[in-house]
């Protein structure tokens, strides 16, 4: 505020605006432009159809009476119940196809229970044996918070496997009715998926196809990202997208399933394949990893937590991003958690609008009294209910309220106090100091293109000093995979590389990798040419200096200084001597 001076006697510091500015939206870099890109997040709402609209209120109906009856249960199993049955009330928001196949699944499993029972006890009342079949192994305390305490691909396995068995039936009659019930509900949700009405995914193509932000200025397809928390909805997004788009290549998907390395590979042809546009995830990509190669991003499925929500459209909205980030948010109008939704959106959009976009920063944060889940259910369980709709108003225009998100935006401030102009410029003159000592640019990019044509790659200057990777060598890619350290795969393709940092983003080109020594690239091709020419390394070589006059021979050294830690180290700092 004071432009790196200290305020004058009398003159006041309001330190909530100086804080404020320091969080993620006000950041500047040197030149004092944004750090991070402007964000923008819309509400895609659609209307069900008929048949939907009636396997909508089919379902819910049958959550809200299992939701009842659970009441009557212990804390463990009533909790599980209570997981298995919002599951299946979230599937059901996510699409006919993932209700379908839950409901599907359920049914059998409960219909196998059933008949296990009869072997093992005869009569009427199964409570104690019914309870033997609702303990599942290794499963947190809280069975909501079991995402953020498990690996993905356990999670996604064990969350199946609760919304397949765990029910609150406790006698036989019970458990029948539950079966028969199961059986209407799965066939009205397959004659919903055989009608191929679907509303939801007719907003999604009506998005991919009709939005102007999903197309550059040459009228190619940006890539973009789509997020939704069920795998049954990944495949069926993935099949209907590939039509859409007509390649199968456009499209990939990561869940739970999918290994770390597998993960990282996806990622690293989302980058760098021009031909790959949309990836498709579950949350198992929400976190920790980097996907700013796109700046599109759409919430298939609504998480009920609000820090996944802030954790996703992180993954786009980060240092380094350059381009406008959009988010879009798919909701279904008329429904109990619908409304909720479209209540916190609007709200959220015009808080947005005043506090210059921050807000997203904390959404994490804004429900700190009574969670979104909550809510939610509180919705589906008796939403028709005028004073629980005037309820939950209540408790989103409090969670949302303009100085409640202020105290939030305090709190977590990312830095508490600035640097003065002075400390700035220091820092910058020495990085530019740095940047000089380093190894140039120039002669990286000889060493890599003479390497390349040799290891007979095939690579295309694009733009100036801009190039594409058309073609990896497999032996390059087999020697990253049998011998290479780094998670970041080499990949087959490139759509650009550079040596240098200002020529990463160039106005409507793709964003370039930066190739230097160290890049697994680099790395591999330089280790294969050790590897094939360690006869001719181990003879040495003999520099001459036509300018020195002098007929005594020196040696040069290259002095690593390294750090090692158990088995591995690191070298910190290189310098030739002589």
């Amino acid at each position: 505020r004071f432009a790196g001076r200290a305020p004058e006697d009398g003159e006041t510091v309001d330190v909530s605006d100086v804080m404020r500015r320091m969080v993620k939206e006000e950041l500047l870099k040197f030149d004092g432009t944004p750090l991070f890109p402007k964000r923008m997040a819309y509400t895609a709402c659609y209307e069900l159809s008929a048949e939907e609209r009636n396997l909508y209120e089919s379902v819910t109906q049958y959550v809200r009476d299992e939701m009842n009856r659970a009441q009557k249960l212990d804390d463990k199993r009533k909790g599980n119940v209570g997981f298995a049955l919002t599951q299946l009330q979230r599937r059901l928001a996510s699409s006919p196809e993932a209700i379908y196949q839950s409901l599907k699944r359920r049914h059998k499993k409960l219909d196998d229970q059933r008949e296990e029972l009869k072997k093992i006890q005869q009569g009427n009342h199964v409570a104690e044996v019914f309870n033997g079949y609702q303990t599942f192994a290794d499963i947190p305390d809280d069975a909501d918070e079991a995402f953020d305490e498990m690996e993905g691909g356990d999670y996604e396995n064990w969350a199946d496997q609760v919304v397949n068995r765990a029910s609150a039936a406790q006698t036989a009659h019970e458990l029948e009715a539950e079966i028969a019930t199961l059986k209407v509900l799965e066939e009205q949700a397959r004659k919903v998926v055989h009608s191929e009405k679907d509303r939801k995914w007719e907003q999604l193509s009506s998005l991919l196809q009709d939005t102007p932000e999903m197309f550059d200025e040459s009228g190619s397809r940006r890539k973009l990202i789509i997020f939704t928390e069920h795998r049954d909805t990944l495949n069926y997004l993935n099949e209907r997208i590939t039509k859409l788009i007509g390649s199968q290549d456009a499209v990939v998907t990561i869940h739970g399933g999918v290994s770390r390395d597998a993960r990282r590979k996806v990622q690293e042809e989302f980058w760098h394949n021009s031909e790959v546009l949309v990836l498709v995830a579950t949350d198992a990509a929400g976190e920790g990893v980097n996907l700013q190669k796109a700046n599109l991003m759409v919430n298939y499925d609504l998480p009920w937590n609000p820090n996944r929500i802030e954790q996703r459209f992180g993954r786009i909205h980060r240092i380094g991003q350059r381009e406008v980030c959009h988010l879009w948010n798919m909701l279904a109008k008329n429904t109990r958690e619908g409304d909720v939704f479209e209540r916190l959106f609007t709200k959220l959009q015009v808080e947005s609008e005043a506090l210059g976009g921050s807000v997203f920063d904390v959404l994490g944060d804004m429900f700190d009294e009574v969670p979104l889940k909550d809510l939610l259910i509180k919705a589906i369980v008796d939403g028709e209910s005028p004073e629980t709709r005037a309820y939950l108003d209540t408790v989103i225009d409090s969670a949302l309220d303009r100085e409640h998100i202020r105290d939030i935006m305090r709190k977590h401030a990312l830095v508490a106090q600035h640097m003065s102009m002075e400390e700035l410029y220091a820092v910058k003159e020495d990085m530019e100091k740095a940047e000089a000592r380093k190894l140039q640019p120039y002669f990286v990019r000889a060493f890599f293109l003479d390497l390349f044509e040799k290891l007979q790659g095939d690579v295309r200057e694009r733009e100036r000093n801009r190039y594409e990777v058309r073609h990896v060598p497999s032996d390059v890619r087999e020697w990253d995979r049998s011998f290479g350290q780094s998670r970041t795969p080499v990949v087959q393709k490139y759509e650009r590389i550079c040596f240098e940092k200002d020529l990463l983003f160039v106005r409507n080109k793709p964003q370039a990798v930066l190739m230097h020594p160290g890049h697994p690239l680099m790395l591999a091709m330089t280790n294969l040419l050790i590897g094939r020419t360690r006869g001719l390394l181990r003879q040495g070589t003999v520099l001459v200096d036509p300018t020195d006059e002098g007929t005594e021979p020196g040696v040069l050294l290259m002095l690593d200084h390294k750090v090692r830690e158990s088995a591995t180290e690191k070298v910190v700092s290189r310098r030739l001597q002589f």
